[in-house]
């Protein structure tokens, strides 16, 4: 059973991530920009990679925490000191991007559309 959440900016992020037990599910990330008045993102890669991702999500039968992070306005996800940017366990060049926490494997920009590509993600080690 995929376990929802949604995380607004880098402090939420950051403490909900402290949380996370090692031995806890499965914790995967979505990172995209803040929305708009009309409910989407600013950042039209995003926009393009979301229904994609959440239709994979909504369809996964497996145990995992799915975490969608807003990572701000475009000026905030812009700047040098983004800490999203900045953070050695992030390190996020674009957006949108798919993280494994913890782990190595990760999907960047349209490579977040590739429905293939989430199931490699989403696989077990072992």
């Amino acid at each position: 059973m995929v376990t929802k959440i949604d995380l607004v900016g880098y402090e939420e992020f950051k403490r909900y991530v402290e949380t996370l037990d090692s031995k806890a599910s499965k914790a995967i990330f979505y990172f995209s920009g803040t929305k708009l008045a009309d409910g989407t993102s600013w950042c039209p890669d995003c926009v393009e990679a979301e229904p994609i991702v959440k239709t994979f999500m909504n369809e996964l039968k497996k145990d995992l925490i799915f975490g969608y992070v807003d990572v701000g306005d475009r000026p905030s996800w812009k700047s040098a000191t983004c800490p999203f940017r900045t953070d050695p366990r992030l390190k996020l060049m674009v957006i949108p991007t798919i993280i494994v926490w913890k782990g190595v494997q990760r999907l960047e920009g349209t490579q977040c559309t590739k429905v293939d590509l989430l199931q490699m993600l989403v696989e077990d080690e072992e």
